[in-house]
């Protein structure tokens, strides 16, 4: 495996990972990128080129869509409020309806709704 693959590989890992930590509570926030590529032991800079050139995204669209990935379950699967599942996320509730509706085109209200019918 090349090495951008296996930076990718862990990236994509230790995203996925850390973000269940938040959701459960075993760490209190998110990491930043610069930190997760130190925890990768690469640079911020060799993180983003390799993921970009891998992928043709930065490494917080990826973060982006799993954080948004994580809320839409709980939406779905829980009955816990918006608010709560945003405190979860570590998110203000308002900061998180609008972070929701512009990676989603929909608020997460109308998003519960319209996926329980």
């Amino acid at each position: 495996m090349k090495r951008s693959e296996e930076i990718t590989t862990q990236y994509f890992d230790f995203l996925i990972n850390h973000i269940r930590q938040v959701v459960s509570g075993e760490v209190p926030e998110f990491m930043e990128v610069n930190e997760i590529a130190g925890e990768l032991a690469v640079s911020h800079k060799h993180l983003t080129d390799t993921i970009k050139k891998k992928t043709g995204q930065h490494p917080c669209y990826f973060y982006d869509e799993e954080i948004i990935r994580q809320a839409k379950q709980m939406l779905v699967d829980s009955d816990k409020s918006v608010a709560e599942i945003a405190r979860i996320l570590t998110y203000d509730p308002s900061n998180f309806s609008k972070f929701f509706k512009k990676v989603t085109g929909k608020t997460p209200g109308d998003f519960r709704s319209s996926s329980s019918r």
